[in-house]
């Protein structure tokens, strides 16, 4: 099959619930990435993208109407590149690069975008249709995050577990502790904090314009989640999510905005359009896992892949798995027998500390490590993480 290479990587400062971010439109957001991935690739010839494949998670307010084509004509993209919105919920964004890479390798492609979005600050309210005529029964569902329009089979046969709640069986089931949460928790927080200070997220942001009403505009170009703490503050947190539990605010990750692109291309197509090859895409997988339990879908996911490939956990120079809560990220290391503070996963901090806008994690966690392999000169990388309603994906790659 053919060789697909990531060849840049760029996204937005990840925004805070009703931060900075909040202002811009989902398909706006979505846009800006693309945008500077055009600014600084002059000699492309964007008409020749197969493709546009974008991750989303919610799709129920201005990421309804597939929100990747809307990217792509917002961006400035020719009107005959077309889009397609991929939807595996946390995974989406990585499901859309496995995608773009697939149809490369498949000879179907030769150069292909593939990114994610979500602005959990917009995502709308909805309402259902009276299921009877003249009825005066009316009820609202949050589409930020969970369960709504919920199916009384899958109730009763898989249970419709908070995520918070799953992160507590994880927790429980591979009896990781508080304190250990706690302390994992802390280490992204400090890992994110070095790399903001030191300039290496710096690299990966592409800064957002917000004009005012008065005034300059506000240009973001940080990421708003990460903060300042101790292990003694993240133990007086409470544990609302069950009595006696261990999952808290502090141990788990953001409810966040932004949007994250990537250009891949054959070798050929890279040296054509003068694209500078950063990763090979060695391969993808993805897995089912029960509901209740859906932070353990890493382990097997990275399993299936690295068995296809022929690796294992030791061959990897650098590991981004996604953070979505302290007790499924340590039972996952632990699984694999990797210590709790191994330095090659999430060197510049994961998700605890930097947030994670659904549709936008997995295309971040893939670029960074595509990233993470230039700048350190490893050899190989792995990216994975856990998807709501019981499964897993993860994504190999190899320094070009």
């Amino acid at each position: 099959m053919t060789d697909v290479f990531i060849c840049d990587y760029i996204r937005t400062p990840i925004g805070r619930f009703g931060g900075s971010l909040s202002t811009v439109r989902t398909d706006d957001l979505g846009a800006i990435p693309l945008k500077a991935l055009m600014a600084r690739n002059a000699g492309v010839d964007w008409e020749a993208v197969d493709d546009v494949i974008y991750g989303c998670a919610n799709q129920a307010g201005e990421d309804n109407r597939n929100v990747a084509r809307m990217v792509s004509l917002l961006a400035g993209l020719p009107a005959s590149v077309p889009g397609m919105t991929v939807n595996r919920l946390c995974g989406s964004g990585m499901d859309a690069v496995l995608a773009a890479a697939r149809a490369i390798k498949a000879g179907e492609a030769e150069l292909m975008i593939a990114g994610g979005v979500e602005s959990m600050s917009r995502a709308p309210f909805v309402m259902p249709k009276a299921e009877t005529a003249f009825s005066r029964h009316a009820e609202i569902h949050d589409t930020t995050i969970g369960w709504r329009f919920v199916n009384p089979l899958m109730k009763a046969q898989y249970g419709i577990d908070s995520m918070p709640e799953t992160g507590e069986n994880v927790a429980e089931n591979f009896k990781v502790s508080r304190e250990d949460q706690d302390r994992f928790a802390l280490r992204s927080q400090a890992r994110a904090a070095a790399a903001q200070k030191n300039g290496r997220l710096a690299q990966e942001i592409a800064p957002v314009t917000i004009p005012q009403r008065k005034g300059e505009p506000v240009i973001v170009e940080r990421d708003e989640h990460p903060r300042e703490t101790t292990l003694e503050a993240l133990a007086r947190l409470p544990t609302p999510f069950r009595k006696g539990g261990t999952v808290t605010a502090g141990n788990a990750s953001g409810v966040n905005d932004g949007a994250a692109a990537l250009v891949l291309a054959t070798e050929a197509a890279a040296k054509k359009h003068g694209l500078t090859p950063l990763a090979r895409v060695l391969g993808g997988a993805a897995v089912g896992v029960e509901p209740r339990i859906m932070g353990i879908g890493p382990v097997p996911a990275s399993r299936k892949l690295m068995a296809r490939i022929g690796l294992q956990q030791t061959n990897f120079d650098v590991i981004e798995l996604n953070e979505a809560f302290a007790s499924q990220g340590l039972a996952t290391l632990r699984q694999f027998g990797i210590a709790d503070d191994d330095e090659r996963v999430n060197r510049n901090g994961g998700a605890i500390a930097l947030g994670h806008p659904l549709g936008m994690s997995g295309a971040r966690i893939t670029g960074t490590a595509a990233l993470e392999l230039v700048l350190t000169g490893g050899r190989r990388a792995l990216s994975t993480m856990c998807v709501g309603v019981g499964q897993g994906i993860a994504i190999a790659l190899e320094r070009a």
